[in-house]
């Protein structure tokens, strides 16, 4: 059965599923569906049309699903959805979209919010992924499936994160990173491949030597980017791993970093 702390503050349109708890002092407000299993702790506010999923934690003072700050948004009833299993620790932020975008706020499943973490307006955060204490997204970033953002990176709005990529401590990333690239420096700097992620993730030798020669292409030998492109593409024909670096290069629009 659903635990409600009777000091909660819970709008009659939301729904709840079964096993939920909700902590004292949190509000929840219209519109708001959160699944099975979820529990929220005490203080944390969730804002209207905001859907949890399943067995998620939500730590204190967390605000999830608050209009935005941005001057361009002027109440228009956007929307966050947030999946499975994460962990959302104290004192996170998550703004709703704005129809300037899709009008939606999204992020996967299985992720771990640190505390003071800040999700800007209509950014998309995959799964698996990692932000460490008081890292921000500015609005529409893109992070990819097991990216890391470590303590205090700041994201600049519009950027795209690949997939298994890992930004540095006190990073500033202004422009889009590939996936598999480690980032770090203010402003950021590509530094080399997150092989220790990629080996925790199972990837074997070969994927990892392949990712590390397609990285060397792109970084290291000076090449316009079609011609690195061209290159990688022929080791992604050997080693299919290496596709996916090739398409976040492809897919960048607000500028690789490089």
């Amino acid at each position: 059965m659903s635990q409600i702390d009777p000091r909660a503050i819970i709008d009659p349109s939301a729904e709840l599923g079964k096993d939920v708890v909700i902590g004292p002092w949190t509000l929840i407000g219209p519109d708001v569906k959160i699944g099975e299993g979820t529990v929220i702790h005490s203080h944390v506010v969730v804002r209207a049309l905001t859907t949890i999923g399943q067995n998620n934690r939500i730590f204190q003072f967390s605000t999830i699903g608050e209009d935005t700050p941005d001057l361009k948004y002027h109440g228009e009833p956007t929307r966050l959805e947030i999946g499975n299993n994460n962990t959302i620790r104290e004192g996170v932020t998550i703004h709703r979209g704005t129809v300037q975008d899709n009008g939606l706020t999204a992020i996967g499943d299985d992720n771990l919010l640190m505390a003071y973490v800040h999700i800007g307006h209509d950014c998309n955060v995959g799964s698996n992924c990692i932000l460490v204490n008081n890292a921000s997204l500015a609005g529409h970033v893109q992070v990819g499936d097991w990216a890391i953002i470590s303590g205090y990176a700041l994201i600049h709005q519009y950027v795209s994160i690949g997939a298994h990529s890992f930004i540095g401590a006190g990073a500033y990333l202004t422009q889009d990173l590939p996936a598999y690239v480690m980032a770090a420096g203010t402003p950021s700097e590509p530094k080399t491949i997150n092989s220790e992620g990629l080996r925790r993730r199972g990837f074997d030798k070969g994927q990892i030597a392949a990712i590390k020669k397609a990285y060397k292409i792109l970084y290291r030998q000076g090449l316009p980017l079609d011609e690195a492109l061209e290159k990688m593409a022929l080791l992604a024909a050997e080693q299919p791993a290496v596709q996916l670096m090739i398409d976040t290069v492809r897919a960048s629009s607000r500028g690789l970093l490089r």
